[in-house]
């Protein structure tokens, strides 16, 4: 929803969705990591904290700090907003950071920032066994922890869905969604050859120059079976496979598959243009089906897994995840107060509110919510199957390196091979550091 230099730009990405959606992050910067040997807290200290997130864009946030400040008037929490954008949001937590100020008490952070703030001593250590975490999906735990510890608790949960048109779709006669780039680009053609379609383009993620594009780039090559990293964190992205990736959004844009308006957009702006009626297909979070439905596409939309190469695709993995400042005063709260945030009661809450994925496994189960929610299925599948980004200390800087590449390709400024071998030159320098 990503130290770094002050790059202006949102998280996958936009910080949407209750300040809880964090997909990605953003930029370079900053000084040079820690050991990073886990510390010993003494969460001590009860009186005031803070909540620190991105913008609250569908006010579900306020409701459950209410809740936490009628039964705890003496330890009242109050939310602090930051832009809505992840890129912005990473930045102001760590200049807060390298002051050490006490201002920020319980920070939520992108899945993908745990290892650079914990490495820097940002935040801290939590205990482990004080949390439900079997209960969560594994790979949604996994990202809150740095060298085998727990530093972040999980909030939220994400992968990115394919929301199409079902109305559009069915009156040109296609039954099933895509599930290859080849098919949606086929089914795309039979659908604007309808009059209810004139003007309407293709296929949009998010393309503009921030993390957004880190992840879209990143479900490409991992969709046309290749890997950003490898399993020993180990760049490998100048292959075959990536190329396909890569060529995939090239040509798109090329053709007109994906409109050039979309090199300005972040997933707010994709999903207002699919419920404005301008996009056949969008490939966006969750967080967009509880906001469809009260859009002039209510009731003629639904979701898909994101297609790929040559089958379904994949998707990378987004969330948020609650860290307490290693500056804050009042830490015994502050544990206190992630315990109640991210229970399933409130999780539970979050998706029926704002459609935000939980981390907890058997939600996912429940007759009742996936009548109600039929996405939940195709959503579990792509958290599960989701590949996260770079899980590097230099984060900052790698995503900076695979933004300015990707956008160089997609702008044809630069041919898709020599991008990848640019990247590839980069991530080495980055991840040998």
């Amino acid at each position: 929803m990503k130290s770094r230099t002050t790059r202006a730009l949102p998280c996958s990405a936009t910080l949407v969705a209750a300040g809880l959606l964090l997909t990605a992050c953003g930029s370079s910067g900053g000084s040079s990591a820690s050991t990073g040997q886990a510390r010993s807290t003494s969460f001590t200290g009860r009186g005031p904290i803070t909540y620190v997130a991105g913008k609250d864009t569908t006010g579900t946030i306020q409701t459950i700090l209410d809740r936490w400040n009628k039964l705890h008037p003496t330890e009242k929490v109050t939310f602090i907003q930051l832009p809505p954008d992840a890129d912005s949001t990473r930045q102001q937590m760590i200049q807060n950071a390298e002051t050490k100020s006490d201002a920020y008490t319980v920070l939520a952070t992108d899945v993908v920032w745990t290892s650079e703030f914990a490495a820097h001593q940002w935040i801290e250590p939590l205990p482990e066994s004080q949390f439900p975490l079997r209960k969560m999906l594994q790979p949604v735990v996994e990202t809150g922890k740095y060298r085998g510890k727990l530093y972040a608790v999980p909030a939220s949960s994400n992968g990115e869905l394919l929301f199409y048109r079902t109305d559009l779709l069915k009156k040109a006669g296609i039954t099933r969604p895509p599930s290859t780039w080849a098919q949606m680009t086929a089914d795309c053609a039979k659908v604007k050859q309808l009059p209810e379609a004139k003007g309407m383009s293709c296929y949009a993620g998010q393309f503009q120059k921030y993390e957004g594009l880190t992840v879209n780039f990143a479900e490409a090559v991992n969709s046309a079976g290749g890997v950003v990293t490898d399993a020993g964190g180990k760049p490998d992205v100048d292959t075959p496979q990536a190329k396909k990736g890569l060529d995939f959004l090239v040509k798109s844009f090329q053709d007109g598959t994906i409109p050039k308006e979309a090199l300005t957009y972040q997933e707010e702006d994709g999903r207002q243009a699919f419920q404005s009626g301008k996009l056949i297909f969008l490939n966006n979070w969750p967080y967009v089906y509880s906001l469809a439905q009260k859009s002039p596409v209510a009731g003629k939309f639904a979701v898909a897994p994101l297609p790929g190469l040559n089958g379904p695709g994949t998707s990378s993995l987004g969330g948020s995840n609650l860290a307490v400042s290693s500056f804050a005063k009042n830490k015994a709260t502050a544990l206190d107060f992630i315990k109640f945030f991210s229970d399933e009661e409130n999780s539970t809450y979050f998706l029926k509110k704002a459609s935000l994925a939980s981390p907890y496994a058997d939600l996912y189960t429940n007759a009742a919510l996936d009548k109600q929610y039929p996405y939940l299925p195709d959503l579990k599948q792509s958290i599960v199957h989701a590949v996260p980004r770079p899980r590097v200390v230099q984060y900052g800087d790698v995503t900076a390196a695979i933004e300015q590449e990707a956008y160089a390709a997609i702008t044809g400024k630069k041919s898709s091979a020599q991008a990848l071998k640019d990247l590839q030159a980069s991530l080495r320098k980055l991840t040998a550091q």
